[in-house]
């Protein structure tokens, strides 16, 4: 090293010091109450939610800057300005160690960039700059533009004054008089303060094991969490969360995000040369290539994070607060999800009409709210090999239409519900002998099969609007409350012969755009229709499909055991309102293993509540436990689906117990929900002590399954559940317990 880059290197460190502690600079916000301020002096915008503040600001070369992100600040703080750091040496120049909210790729840029583009006379150099802003209410645009040419970039900030919760986005905009390509778009990068010692959680699987919680130490270089699939994909979930030092899940520094963008993602954790810890999120770059046309724009997915300094749990309860506030369709006071029962388990594909009805008697006798009928009962639909594509009702299994049966099924007391696939053909259709351009393929090239089906190109025009208007017809037909709407293979062959060469990569953006824009038509136009979010379990889980979405199915593997782990993933993420859990039958199809009933009922009831065993199997006791649990879930749902989630005993990482507890936003009841894998030299199961009751207020306890260790007070207040506890008589293999805590007036 010489002597010149050590001076530099020196020089660079006490800048950042005395940049950091400098307190005697104007206040960047004044005591106006509003969300978002400027101040025009240092050229600061500050965007303030429930405990949190986000600064960034223009600095002198006129490049976005964060500065701060973190706890709420004082009205009357005082922050530094953005000022650009200096070059670390020759090989890291101050373009790539200065963080930037929104960089392009040039000006000696070496860390991830949020936008690259090609131009047609082959540059692909591109530095933004600031150019102007707007403020509206709680939304901030930015608008930054090319030193030299007509690129433009509005940023978008809006912030969750409830939680904190920031959603970033960003428009690309060709006002030059040529086409160019954009080669990566990012919705935002977020930078945290510098500190050496981050930890990475983030959610991987695959199908049947999905949801798996990963944490490990941020260290140089990049962990790129993305799917390639056309679909946000089992593999890797778009959420992240970095925790600082020893963050528990109650106690310490949490920043966490998630994508809203339901096809091909990445999302990029760096830490860069000198230690600095940048999360870039947004459209996946790999075989990207949007063709953008003189006066053309390119709007990105939305990137939301946040901040807590209460650990994990928080984090989470933040997440789902603003989920269920903001994203989910019925935002911002949804409904509680209805009890179902799903056919599949039971008939597979082998539906017809005596064989429906005899379930749904069985399944509205337990308390069931709305049956649904899965897959088989459309087309020349025997087994997967045909029929998808084909969406007319099988003469045959049905000779009189679905009007019967769901007249039947509305007689017993529930809704009813269909399963369909619409985005997926089989060779063996109607509809691809008459239109086998309509799947995605490459001309010339084979086309490879998952689940003896390919997959329709929904970027096409003619057919976006053949799907939606055979759902349409469907649901303008019959009485349908509910759609199971499935996806079960990811894409190959990603191309689109029908337009032009430099058009053909926009699949991965009109395709999800086209899926979003039938989701919304049909709900506009069918209001009381909600909507299941499916692929082969949890493969299409993001807040983009959430949005559009009233549920999603989690897994397909719904072993009672396996799903505790799964569940516990899930929440990091998504409110357990939009988590289907069935009760399924015992031993498992998937693991051989065998559990009770209420076992098998209680792991579902942490989630929204449905059935999928084979009810022509069970027995007089089956029903009337079922019957019994759907009746106590039924007290609680409110609470589980919409409540606040503490994990209080994890299931990972082999632990013989795990539990949670459910809070309800007005704090009047709590339940909680206790699992034993497994007893081991007659140890008791683990002292629950609960959590975010009243400490003041008292609660009475009941049992709604199981036994206490030994007999505890029926009334205590708030804080000796919390600081004494409970014990619950937990032994064996496979034993579970619930209780609820009700506040007393």
């Amino acid at each position: 090293m010489s002597h010149k880059n050590s001076r530099i290197a020196i020089l660079n460190i006490f800048v950042l010091v005395t940049t950091l502690t400098a307190l005697s600079l104007p206040s960047v916000a004044q005591a106006t109450g509003e969300a978002v301020h400027y101040n025009s002096q240092d050229k600061l915008f500050r965007l303030d939610g429930a405990g949190v503040s986000y600064v960034f600001g223009v600095n002198e070369r006129g490049e976005l800057q964060p500065v701060y992100w973190g706890q709420r600040l004082g009205e009357k703080d005082a922050l530094p300005a953005a000022h650009s750091m200096m070059e670390v040496a020759s090989f890291d120049l101050s373009t790539t160690t200065t963080p930037q909210e929104f960089s392009g790729w040039g000006a000696g840029l070496f860390v991830e960039p949020s936008l690259k583009i090609t131009f047609p006379d082959g540059n692909r150099d591109l530095v933004l700059h600031y150019v102007s802003h707007a403020i509206h209410g709680n939304v901030l645009e930015v608008t930054l533009k090319d030193i030299s040419r007509e690129v433009f970039v509005n940023l978008r900030y809006e912030v969750d004054t409830a939680t904190g919760v920031l959603g970033r986005s960003a428009t690309i905009e060709n006002r030059t008089k040529d086409p160019l390509v954009v080669e990566q778009a990012a919705a935002a990068a977020w930078t945290l303060p510098r500190a050496p010692d981050y930890m990475l959680s983030y959610l991987t699987g695959r199908w049947g094991a999905e949801f798996s919680l990963q944490r490990e130490k941020i260290g140089p270089g990049q962990r790129v969490l993305e799917s390639r699939r056309g679909s946000s994909g089992h593999q890797n979930n778009p959420w992240f969360a970095v925790s600082r030092g020893a963050t528990q899940e109650e106690t310490g520094d949490v920043w966490f995000g998630a994508l809203a963008w339901s096809g091909s993602w990445r999302i990029t954790v760096e830490q860069t040369q000198v230690q600095d810890v940048r999360i870039t999120g947004g459209y996946n770059p790999f075989d990207f290539g949007y063709h953008l046309a003189p006066g053309e724009k390119l709007g990105t997915p939305v990137f939301y994070a946040g901040y807590t300094h209460s650990g994990m749990g928080e984090a989470s309860r933040l997440m789902h607060r603003f989920e269920l506030a903001q994203i989910a369709p019925q935002a911002p006071r949804p409904k509680v999800r209805p009890i179902i029962y799903n056919s599949w388990e039971a008939t597979e594909m082998n539906v017809d009409e005596p064989g429906q009805v005899a379930l749904a008697e069985k399944a509205a006798s337990i308390g069931v709210e709305r049956f649904v009928m899965d897959d088989g009962w459309f087309g020349q639909r025997k087994d997967d090999h045909a029929g998808l594509g084909d969406w007319y009702v099988n003469p045959q299994k049905f000779p009189h239409g679905l009007k019967q049966l769901i007249d039947r099924v509305h007689g017993f007391g529930m809704d009813f519900g269909l399963w369909v696939e619409p985005e997926m053909v089989n060779p063996d259709s109607d509809l691809y002998r008459k239109h086998p351009d309509w799947a995605i393929n490459f001309t010339g090239r084979p086309r490879t099969l998952g689940r003896n089906q390919l997959v329709l190109n929904l970027a096409r025009p003619d057919v976006r609007e053949y799907v939606y208007t055979f759902l349409d017809k469907i649901l303008t037909d019959n009485q349908i409350a509910f759609l199971k709407w499935d996806y079960n293979r990811n894409w190959s062959e990603p191309g689109w012969p029908a337009v032009a060469p430099e058009e053909q990569r926009k699949i991965y953006v009109k395709y999800v755009q086209n899926l979003y824009s039938i989701l919304d038509e049909l709900r506009a136009k069918h209001p009381g229709v909600e909507i299941e979010s499916c692929s082969g379990g949890g493969g299409r889980v993001d807040l983009g499909i959430l949005s559009h979405t009233d549920e999603v199915w989690t897994s397909d593997n719904t072993d009672p055991f396996d799903r505790l782990s799964i569940q516990h993933g899930f929440t990091q993420a998504y409110a357990p309102e939009f988590m289907m859990a069935w009760v399924t039958d015992s031993p498992h199809w998937l693991n051989g293993r065998a559990t009770s009933i209420e076992y098998r009922f209680l792991s579902s009831m942490q989630g929204s509540l449905g059935v999928g065993a084979n009810l022509n199997r069970w027995q007089p006791a089956d029903f009337a436990a079922a019957k019994s649990m759907i009746t106590a879930y039924k007290d609680v749902r409110e609470t589980v689906q919409h409540g606040l989630l503490y994990r209080l005993i994890s299931p990972l990482n082999g632990s013989e117990a795990s539990a949670t507890e459910s809070v309800s936003q007005d704090g009047n009841q709590a339940v909680v929900f206790a699992f034993l894998h497994s007893s081991e030299f007659a140890n008791p199961f683990p002292t629950l002590y609960l959590q975010g009751l009243d400490p003041q207020a008292n609660y009475r306890i009941d049992l709604l399954y199981g036994k206490q260790f030994t007999p505890g007070p029926a009334t205590a207040t708030g804080a000796y559940w919390m600081s004494h506890g409970t014990d619950l008589a937990l032994r064996g293999d496979y034993q579970a317990a619930s209780f609820k805590l009700t506040r007393i007036r």
